[in-house]
């Protein structure tokens, strides 16, 4: 441990190459050979900038890896060994990658010394070209994108022109020309499904009594793509299709216009059924959570897991930006999941939450599959949620970086197998239902889904090609030719999808599944969910394939609590799953929203005073709802339902606290104050025979606003850590914040009145905050990457001064009446993100406070 270890290397040539080999322990990597390449290329650019600008980009992308694992530095990356191995067999892993995961076995020293003289073979090869000069053979490669005579790909220009086909004309035959070239992929499959087939049953059913395509295909979901990584009208497209069969699209963490929540005078609902809560928060709103018949917890992406999303400044139109409560052309970041979920608790405290602000949707999460994935799903279970999402690293954008879409991330079917097995050994499968995405193309693909546990099934990529998608590979451009992945209108205009399209290839994937359940014997999908046993390895003429050892993925596993029932030796799955147990007796939110009624009603003024105490949990989020249902975004009129609180809040105090609301809490409060807050009002003071100065107490936890879209919030003391992250539009005053206040905010307004911890406004793309800074110590607690410190303009002051009197009004702090009186411009520095100064130089817009 006291020697450093350099390798030299010619393999080495991306990032993932490059983080693999310290990630098991090695302090420096020379990639002798991609540098002599970028010397070979004689490009204009000097060789000195060439490999300054090569290493600099591995540099970046180490970054990104690190930072999705939660390392901060690279000592702790270094022999870390935080990899999964898939296809690597146990003796080689357990003599030189001791520790490694290696769920499904595989090569050994001798494939992979075969496939080390294969390449140098090939690397030495010469032939004689028209002219008589010795060239070098090399490959076309094709990894990334699709090349004539490159690496095979499922997506071909044949196949896409297949499925486009029969979506288009509902041809039949075109649909089994595209199955049969997806499904069939010889000794050198591309998939692990590949490697397997289905079992015939001894007493294949009739076709005419297998459940129905029309009852099938509402177990289908469209995949989770924002509005604004897809256009408009691709987005809708898929709403429209999906509501029409009954199934469910996703609205992606984008949120969703309004407009869309009522039918258009076609008839047709735009609404997505899923609305989906990821890290960014952008539009969650009260509004948006109640026009919802699930609500998806995204924890982690298949194609990028532990990254968050990033959209673009020059794909943010006005549209988008309305949406997701931005500035157009300010770039949107979505932080990474773990800046408000830290732990199973705080997961089980936002489920908890969106029940309270929507009774009536189910609530899912949305997993990554992973080794270890199995424990955290039984947690999820245990946590209340109604339904797991497990997405395999296939798919995403193709705005996904390219480290990512080769290199994170798992197949499906690992995850898949894994949290079926978990949750029945564990008497939880019958309580959750399982949902499973990750490239999912044709009826053959969802039998295998099924029989490894999966109750409904997630589709992306085929959808978008039925509907005219030709996989250019260029989304994160904004230069998508068919109008999909783009906000240009010009390109937009060329989007030719309809739902018919989208329906076809649906209802054909369905008729494929049909005839594969005739063949085996079931009748009903439900009675499939889980019959591993119906799975079995095919025998492959290659020798990589045949060292694959799938023992683990197609154990049959048992509910002991089904079999203890009385309901036989059965493996079970998720059919006709009970509903998650009570989140307790009837709460004070309860009893707020009866006190309340004639307000949600009539608009009639009411005024309740409650105690509360740490087990208040989500205390307003239940009222919310019911006014956001009831009146929609505009609420009722501000101070409609006035609540005076006193004692200790518990988590979620005021969650998702739409317009008209005004609840005032003496006492203090646990972590999230005002998360998601929608337009209503808080306040947050110590008692009046507290024994201490409010701008010395810590009056409110941590992660307070994470996510609000509007409001205004006062607080008479200090928060915790990470004040206001992704606060998108609400107006704060608070005594003092602990450290990464402001993190990635795109608007609003925060005003501090006291000390702050350090990097204060990173990631933060719009919005102002100002803070009192009477000691100077602010420029060393900034993110100075992402924010500039400015001085306060005669506007800045009058707006401040308006605050203040606010703040004042209903907190009765001393302290903020102390700053008022003595109020001046030297006293403040305004906190100014880079990105939103760029647009407003760019493009000069008054400033709205909010």
């Amino acid at each position: 441990m006291r020697v450093g270890l350099v390798v030299e290397t010619g393999e080495a040539r991306e990032v993932a190459d490059v983080a693999l080999l310290l990630g098991y322990g090695a302090t420096a990597v020379c990639p002798y050979l991609a540098f002599e390449v970028i010397d070979a290329l004689g490009l204009d650019t000097p060789r000195e900038d060439r490999s300054r600008r090569y290493v600099a980009a591995l540099g970046k992308g180490l970054l990104k890896v690190m930072s999705k694992m939660g390392i901060s530095c690279l000592s702790s990356y270094q022999g870390a060994q935080i990899f999964e191995a898939i296809g690597v067999g146990k003796a080689m892993i357990d003599r030189w990658l001791p520790g490694t995961a290696s769920r499904i076995g595989g090569v050994g020293l001798a494939e992979i010394g075969r496939e080390a003289c294969l390449r140098h073979a090939a690397g030495y090869a010469e032939v004689i070209d028209a002219t008589g000069d010795d060239e070098g053979v090399l490959d076309v490669g094709g990894a990334y994108a699709w090349r004539v005579g490159g690496e095979r790909h499922l997506w071909s220009p044949a196949t896409v022109a297949s499925l486009q086909r029969a979506a288009r004309l509902s041809d039949a035959r075109s649909y089994e020309q595209y199955a049969r070239a997806i499904n069939d992929q010889g000794d050198l499959p591309f998939t692990l499904r590949g490697c397997w087939e289905l079992v015939p049953g001894e007493a294949p059913v009739p076709i005419d009594e297998v459940e129905p395509a029309t009852s099938i295909v509402r177990r289908f979901a469209t995949g989770a793509m924002s509005f604004g990584s897809i256009s408009k009208e691709a987005h809708e497209n898929l709403a429209i299709a999906m509501n029409r069969i009954g199934g469910r699209s996703n609205s992606g963490e984008g949120g969703e216009d309004a407009a869309r929540f009522v039918a258009d005078d076609r008839g047709d609902l735009r609404r997505s059924a899923i609305k989906q809560v990821a890290s960014a928060r952008f539009g969650v709103t009260a509004h948006y959570l109640v026009n919802a018949d699930e609500l998806q917890i995204k924890i982690a992406q298949g194609a990028k897991p532990g990254e968050g999303g990033q959209l673009p400044g020059h794909k943010v139109d006005e549209a988008i930006a309305r949406v997701r409560h931005s500035v157009p052309g300010v770039t949107l970041i979505s932080p990474p999941p773990h800046h408000d979920i830290y732990s199973i608790e705080d997961l089980a405290q936002l489920i908890f939450d969106l029940k309270a602000v929507n009774d009536r949707a189910r609530v899912s999460v949305k997993l990554v599959s992973e080794a270890g994935v199995g424990t955290i799903a039984a947690g999820v279970a245990k946590a209340h949620a109604d339904a797991i999402h497990i997405a395999g690293h296939d798919g995403g954008t193709g705005a996904s970086p390219l480290s990512s879409i080769q290199h994170a991330g798992a197949p499906w079917e690992l995850g898949l197998a894994e949290t079926h097995q978990v949750l029945s050994l564990n008497g939880l499968r019958a309580r959750v239902r399982l949902q499973v995405d990750g490239q999912l193309k044709t009826g053959r693909d969802v039998a295998f889904a099924a029989l490894l546990g999966a109750d409904e099934f997630g589709f992306a990529t085929a959808p978008l090609v039925a509907s005219g998608c030709v996989m250019m590979r260029k989304c994160h451009l904004n230069t998508c030719p068919v109008g999909i992945a783009t906000q240009d209108p010009v390109l937009r205009a060329r989007f030719e999808g309809t739902p018919e399209h989208v329906i076809n290839y649906l209802f054909f994937v369905a008729e494929e599944l049909r005839g594969l359940m005739a063949a085996m014997g079931f009748r009903t999908i439900g009675a499939m969910v889980g019959r591993v046993d119906r799975i079995a390895p095919r025998p492959l003429d290659h020798p990589k394939a045949r060292t694959l050892d799938f023992s683990s993925l197609l154990r049959v596993a048992h509910d002991p609590t089904r079999v203890a029932g009385g309901g036989g030796d059965a493996p079970i799955g998720g059919e006709g799953a009970r509903p998650a147990p009570s989140l307790g007796p009837p709460s004070t939110d309860e009893a707020l929203l009866d006190g309340a009624r004639l307000s949600v009603k009539y608009g009639e003024p009411t005024t309740l005073q409650v105690a509360l105490t740490n087990a208040d949990r989500a205390f307003g989020a239940r009222l919310a709802g019911e006014i956001a249902r009831r009146h929609g975004e505009a609420g009722l009129r501000d101070g409609t339902v006035v609540v005076e609180a006193t004692g200790t809040a518990g988590q979620s105090f005021g969650a998702f606290a739409t317009r008209g609301m005004l609840l005032v809490l003496e006492g203090d409060a646990n972590d999230y104050v005002g998360k998601g807050l929608s337009g209503g009002v808080l306040a947050v003071r110590p008692p009046a025979r507290a024994g201490f100065r409010s701008q010395d107490g810590v009056i409110v936890g941590n992660t307070c606003l994470y996510g609000a879209t509007a409001g205004r919030v006062f607080i008479a003391g200090q928060a915790g850590e990470r004040f206001a992250v992704r606060n998108s539009g609400a107006v704060a005053v608070v005594e003092g914040v602990g450290a990464h206040a402001c993190e990635y905010m795109t608007g609003g307004t925060v005003v501090v009145l006291g000390a702050t911890g350090r990097n204060f406004g990173a990631g933060m793309s719009g919005g102002l905050a100002y803070v009192l800074d009477d000691d100077r110590a602010l420029a060393a607690r900034v993110n100075d990457t992402t924010v500039a410190l400015e001085g306060v303009t005669a506007e800045d002051l009058s707006l401040l001064q308006e605050l203040l009197e606010e703040h004042v009004a209903h907190t009765r702090s001393s302290h903020g009446r102390a700053i008022l009186a003595g109020l001046s411009r030297r006293r403040f520095v305004k906190v100014m993100p880079h990105e939103w100064r760029r647009v407003l130089d760019l493009r000069p817009c008054p400033l709205k406070v909010g």
